[in-house]
Formats: structure tokens, sequence, C-alpha cells
């Protein structure tokens, strides 16, 4: 009966449309304790959420009562389009893979519980079951590498043999017994091509990465301004960062998805920064309904199209980055003033001056204090 409805299972998963299905026992494994000593160092930043619901991360029976199974389901993002290393266009922005298209999570979960009430039909029970897709306190690559689907590479993202790391992943707790996977090898050897080649040393080690360094987490979940000594490294990334996973191996000849939401939206492939930099707030929420670029609001994407702006060094941005000095956003306009400083700092230097007899935010006018230290 187990195996019958385990296969069941893993067929109607595919028939969904996920590329990989796997099933672990609910347990407390080794990695909720290497968990504890990551938020014991600091490495979640801002992002306060992670350190809450420690004892349902642990233990997700702490979460769902009487859960005896975790149905770990993933789905491959990948494209056929260049990987960011090798486009690397300063005057256009990068916004990470999994980003181009649809909201992941509004796409996973309708397929989830699709799966769950299959579950609920063919087993006569998991009343209680629950659904998630990386929005509650579940340790998501833990419970999918003893699935089976992957292991837990050096740069900290699940990575499959055969799809590589290009892997949105979703899982549903049951409380009804099933067959079990062998969790996955670990393959990445001696490799360090990830680590060697983040640009602001996020990954401190292997396996461990400090998200107040990384891009991805400066470009979206950071609410503030990106720290100076990581506005150069950040580049061209407006949104995310896939570079770590764009130099893995198992990434080189990965096979490509057939989820059609995934696909890049119109102008978000290396998009235009001038186009972005233009966005009003109406043309913002228009542009990016149901995409995951809206976690960061306008006023994020913006402070982070202005680093890439600076970035660039490219003065037909002037005009743009002016304007945008009287943006109704102090996070904007602080950033504006880096831009503008990179383009060319000695030219704005009276302006800089003037912004002074304005009434602006006192992060703004710390920013513009030093810029005119360093003109």
């Amino acid at each position: 009966m187990q195996r019958d409805l385990t296969n069941s299972i893993k067929e109607k998963a595919y028939n969904l449309g996920f590329s990989l299905v796997g099933i672990s026992p609910v347990g407390d494994y080794p990695e909720s304790q290497h968990y504890k000593k990551w938020l014991n160092k600091g490495y979640e930043a801002s992002m306060d959420y992670m350190s809450k619901n420690e004892e349902k991360r642990q233990d997700v029976r702490n979460l769902v009562p009487g859960a005896r199974s975790v149905i770990s389901c993933a789905i491959n993002y990948n494209t056929n389009y260049p990987y960011s290393t090798s486009v690397q266009n300063p005057k256009k922005g990068w916004i990470a893979r999994y980003a181009w298209g649809d909201d992941y999570h509004f796409v996973l979960k309708e397929k989830l519980n699709e799966l769950k009430v299959y579950l609920s039909e063919n087993s006569g029970g998991g009343e209680d079951d629950r659904v998630y897709v990386d929005t509650g306190p579940v340790l998501e690559r833990m419970y999918a590498k003893y699935s089976g689907i992957g292991w837990i590479g050096k740069n900290t993202c699940l990575i499959n043999q055969e799809i590589g790391s290009w892997l949105l992943i979703g899982e549903l707790i049951t409380t009804i017994e099933l067959e079990y996977d062998t969790q996955a090898a670990e393959r990445c050897g001696t490799c360090t091509k990830c680590i060697d080649s983040c640009p602001t040393d996020a990954i401190t080690s292997p396996y461990v990465l400090d998200s107040s360094k990384c891009i991805s987490f400066l470009t979206i979940e950071n609410k503030a301004g990106i720290p100076r000594e990581y506005r150069e490294p950040t580049g061209n990334n407006i949104f995310g960062c896939d570079i770590c996973q764009d130099v893995c191996p198992w990434n080189g000849e990965s096979e490509t998805g057939t989820e059609k939401a995934f696909l890049p939206r119109e102008g978000l492939f290396e998009p235009e920064l001038k186009t972005l930099a233009g966005l009003d707030q109406q043309q913002f929420s228009q542009l990016f309904k149901n995409s995951p670029i809206k976690r960061s609001k306008r006023r994020g994407l913006l402070r982070n199209v202005l680093v890439a702006i600076g970035n660039s060094g490219d003065d037909s941005y002037e005009n743009q980055v002016l304007e945008l000095l009287g943006d109704e956003e102090p996070l904007v306009r602080k950033h504006a003033v880096w831009a503008l400083y990179k383009i060319n700092g000695v030219k704005y230097t009276d302006i800089f001056k003037n912004m002074f007899n304005v009434e602006h935010d006192e992060e703004v006018l710390e920013e513009i204090k030093l810029v005119l230290k360093m003109v």
C-alpha cells in the first residue's frame, strides 16, 4: 500500500510539471544544528524572520503535529538564455534568472496544493497536511537533501547531478507515512569556483554564506542602503545575483526547464538601465505585477539601478540621475548622489553643495558629505 501510494504521488507530481520529487522522513537532522550556528554568527543579517520559530525549523513536527513525511518537489527554472558571466554588459542590468518571469511562490504553491488534494483523496487522510514554498519556518534544502533531490553545495545552493542548481523547491508536509528515498551524495569535491568567484566574498567557507555580504541579500532583502564597500563589487546586478551558480561546473551543460512561467518577460533579460531608472510607482507596479521583483519595491530597485549606473561610468545617464536627486524616496536620492559621483564627481560638486540648502534625510546629507570629501 505504501509503495503504491508513494509511486502514485510521484507520478502525479511529475504530471503537474515538477522536475524532481523525493520523500524523506521528518526528523531533527544535523543541518538544524548548523542553522543555529549560522544564526549565532549573525549571518542572517537584517532578515529577522530567520531567527523566529526556531523550534519549528528544527523539527517540522512542531509545525505540523503528527507529521511523518516531507514530500520535496523541485522545478527546473533554467532557460537557454546566456549566463551573467558570459554577457557582462555594464550598460544593462542583470536580474537573477529565477526572477525573469512569474513569481515562483504562486507557481509552485498552485501545483503543491493540487498534489495535496490528490494525496488526501487517495489516502483517506492528510487533513492536517501543509504546503510551503519559501515562506514558512522549514529548512527546505535540508529536506530536499534527505529526499534525494540533490546535495547542498559549497555555495549553499541545492544541486542536482542532472539539472544543476537551477531549482525552485517547495514541500508538502504530511501526516501519512510513505516510502522514503535515500539522501543525495555530496559531489562538490575539491572545486571552489563558487567561492573564488563571489565578488563580495560572501561565501566565508565551504557551505557557509554571510548574507550581509551577498549581492542577492543586498539587492533584495536589504531595505537600507547598499554599503559603500559593496557597491562597486555589485556591478550591474540589480536584483539578485547568479554568479556562484553560473560558474558551477554542474551548471555547465545543465538541461533547460519546460515551465513557461519562468521564461523572461519582455525587457527583463538584460534590461535597459535607462528604462528602469525612469519608472514611476504606477509603472513599476504594472511592469512587475506577480513578479518576484515586487519584493524590492520601487525604491529598492531604483537604489540598485543607480548603483549599476554608477558602476557603468556612462555620462549618458546624467539627466536621469539628476532627476532622481529629487525623488521622493531618500533611499533613491542617496544612491543618486553616489551614481553622479561615479560618473564624474568633480563636474557635479556645485550641485552636491547646493543640496545642503534643501531639506534632506540625514543619510542623504551624510552621503553628500562623503562624496564631497572624495572629489
